[in-house]
C-alpha cells in the first residue's frame, strides 16, 4: 500500500486504565484495553473492526481521537496515531486539548446509543451547529444554511431543526449523529457501533446512508461493531479484536471466505445461515470456556486458553500480524 494513500496510521497502540485500591486509593491493577495494536485506514475505505463485548473495539475508537486523557483520568496511553495532514503525519497522542483542536474536524465520531449521545436540552439544530460554532467562522446566516443541507443529505428536513431530540425516533436520531459529524467536512469518521440500538430495518438504512455519504463525499470510515453480517455489507478491509489485539485483518472478502486466525473461524462458523435448507456446509466451532478477564490476560497468545488449534508453545509470546496471503494478515503461526 502506497504511503500516498493512508490516511491514518496506528502504530502499536496500547491503553491501560489503573486499577485503584486501598486506603491510599493506589494502584493495585490495571485492565489492558487496547494492547500493541497497529493498523492503516486508507483514504475513502472503509475499515470495519469486529470482535464480541469487551474486546477494546470502542476504547480503539476513542484513543484514535484523543479524547480517553479528558473523560479516563489516570489512563496510560502510548504508540502512535498519525493523521495525514497536508503531506506530513502528526501524531495525535503528543497533542494537548488545544493543539487538538486544530485537526478536531478532520476527524470526527458517531456514537453508539442515539438516545444518550445527543443533548436532550438543545435544540437539533443547534447540536448540529455546535461543531460549526466551535472550528468555523461561518456567519449565523450561512450557519444556519448549513444545518439545513446537512438535515437534508441526511433524509431529514430543514424544518426538523427547531425540534428536541426526544421527538425522534432511535434511526432519526442517528441521523441527527452523523449530520453533526459531517458538519465539519471530516476525512474520517469514527462509527462506534451505530446500529447495534436500531431495529434491523432501521440499520439498514443508516447502513445505506452512510455508503452514499460515503461515496458523495470521499469519506473514510472505521466502522466498529460485533455484527460480522453487518461489517461485510459496509466494509471494504476488516480487522478482528480478541481480548485487546488485532488478531487478524485483510480484505472483506478474504476475511469472510478464507478466514486465517482460529477465532475469526469461530465467529464465521456462528454466523446463522439465512435459508435453513441450504446447502453449504458449514462446520460449527464451539469455543471452550468463557473470555478472560482483561485484568488476568493470559500468558502469549490471548486466545490460547479458547483455541482450538492451541500448542504449548502459543504461551511464550504474543504472535505477530503475519501476511498468510496477499494483504491478508493473522496473528497465529499455526492456522492452516
Amino acid at each position: 500500500m502506497s504511503d500516498n494513500n493512508i490516511l491514518l496510521k496506528v502504530r502499536d497502540l496500547k491503553v491501560k486504565f489503573p486499577i485503584m485500591g486501598g486506603i491510599f486509593q493506589k494502584k493495585v491493577a490495571e485492565v489492558r484495553a487496547v494492547d500493541g495494536v497497529s493498523f492503516d485506514v486508507m483514504k475513502a475505505e472503509t475499515l470495519g473492526i469486529v470482535g464480541e463485548s469487551g474486546c477494546g473495539k470502542s476504547t480503539l475508537g476513542k484513543a484514535l481521537i484523543n479524547v480517553l486523557r479528558l473523560t479516563a483520568p489516570g489512563v496510560e496511553i502510548s504508540g502512535e496515531v498519525l493523521l495525514e495532514k497536508d503531506g506530513s503525519y502528526i501524531d495525535l497522542l503528543k497533542l494537548n486539548k488545544k493543539e487538538m483542536s486544530i485537526y478536531r474536524p478532520d476527524i470526527q465520531m458517531i456514537f453508539q446509543d442515539p438516545f444518550s449521545s445527543l443533548n436532550p436540552r438543545m435544540l437539533v439544530g443547534e447540536i448540529i451547529q455546535e461543531p460549526l460554532d466551535i472550528n468555523t467562522k461561518l456567519s449565523k446566516a450561512e450557519k444556519r444554511d448549513k444545518v439545513a443541507w446537512l438535515l437534508e443529505k441526511v433524509g431529514l428536513s430543514a424544518e426538523q431543526s427547531s425540534r428536541y431530540p426526544h421527538e425522534f425516533s432511535g434511526g432519526q436520531r442517528q441521523r441527527i449523529g452523523i449530520a453533526r459529524a459531517l458538519a465539519t467536512n471530516p476525512r474520517l469518521i469514527i462509527a462506534d457501533e451505530p446500529v447495534s440500538a436500531l431495529d434491523v430495518s432501521i440499520q439498514a438504512q443508516v447502513i445505506n446512508l452512510m455508503m452514499d455519504l460515503q461515496e458523495e463525499f470521499n469519506l473514510s470510515f472505521m466502522f466498529i461493531a460485533h455484527d460480522l453480517s453487518v461489517v461485510e455489507h459496509i466494509s471494504s478491509r476488516i480487522g478482528v479484536m480478541y481480548l485487546g489485539n488485532l488478531v487478524e485483518i485483510g480484505s472483506s472478502d478474504n476475511v469472510n471466505d478464507s478466514p486465517k486466525h482460529p477465532y475469526t473461524q469461530s465467529l464465521l462458523s456462528a454466523v446463522p445461515i439465512p435459508d435453513p435448507k441450504s446447502k453449504e456446509n458449514r462446520k460449527r466451532i464451539v469455543l471452550q470456556g468463557d473470555v478472560p478477564s482483561p485484568l488476568a490476560k493470559p500468558s502469549g497468545c490471548g486466545f490460547r486458553t479458547r483455541c482450538f488449534i492451541v500448542k504449548p508453545e502459543c504461551a511464550n509470546g504474543v504472535p505477530p500480524l503475519d501476511e498468510k496471503a496477499k494483504n491478508h494478515f493473522a496473528a497465529c503461526p499455526y492456522t492452516e
